[in-house]
């Protein structure tokens, strides 16, 4: 018996486990070792992207960008040293790969984190970041903010345990596309793009559609 090939959780939610999408769709890995992981894939493949779930090394050997997503930072760290996963991922990024972190996913892609105790980091984005930087999970909220680059208004969004940047560590690299209280809350470096919230929670995928025309871009689309 042939099964099809669902994303844990899909097939309960009664829709379709990838929707119509053009032969030249860019592939965009969502790292799958815990946190957010279904939602990303759906805002992805809403945004025009062939969304697949990046658990090894070579998963990534086909991917034309790669999200990771929110969760638990230090849990995803160690599970990335487990699986030998911070070296490749670490390669991809330096030979350009689009890579899109958020909330945990800006935590592990920043170079320094505003704590005493180390944690693995993927590195590549030239900031200082601190976790739970806006409360614990009863603080949580959602809002609205105006995100540069981004047309239609303020885009909506989740700060759930956020961290957020507390130190541009290189001016000339990091653009600050969004802030919240004063501190940047969404920046970009290149082909790093990272967001202190949930973009993937709000059904808001404006986020989403900009890192996915980033992948094109990256990718030589016209």
């Amino acid at each position: 018996m042939t099964r099809p090939s669902w994303t844990p959780g899909e097939r309960l939610t009664g829709r379709d486990p990838e929707p119509d999408l053009p032969p030249d769709a860019p592939v965009v890995g969502v790292l799958a070792l815990q946190g957010d992981v279904l939602e990303h894939l759906r805002a992805l493949r809403r945004s025009g992207a062939r969304a697949v779930e990046v658990r090894t090394a070579d998963d990534l050997a086909a991917l034309d960008g790669l999200v990771v997503p929110g969760g638990e930072s230090t849990t995803i760290g160690r599970l990335l040293e487990r699986f030998e996963l911070l070296a490749p991922i670490r390669a991809r990024i330096a030979a350009g790969l689009p890579t899109f972190g958020t909330c945990a996913g800006m935590i592990l892609l920043s170079d320094e984190l505003d704590q005493d105790r180390p944690q693995p980091l993927i590195g590549g984005l030239a900031v200082r970041t601190r976790r739970n930087a806006y409360g614990r999970q009863l603080d949580s909220f959602d809002t609205r903010i105006e995100v540069a680059g981004i047309d239609g208004g303020p885009v909506d969004v989740a700060f759930i345990r956020a961290p957020r940047v507390e130190k541009v560590l290189d001016d000339d690299a990091v653009e600050v596309l969004a802030e919240v209280d004063g501190f940047p809350v969404v920046v970009r470096q290149g082909h790093l793009l990272a967001a202190a919230f949930h973009p993937e929670v709000t059904g808001d995928d404006r986020l989403h559609a900009t890192f996915v025309a980033m992948v094109r871009a990256a990718r030589g689309d016209a």
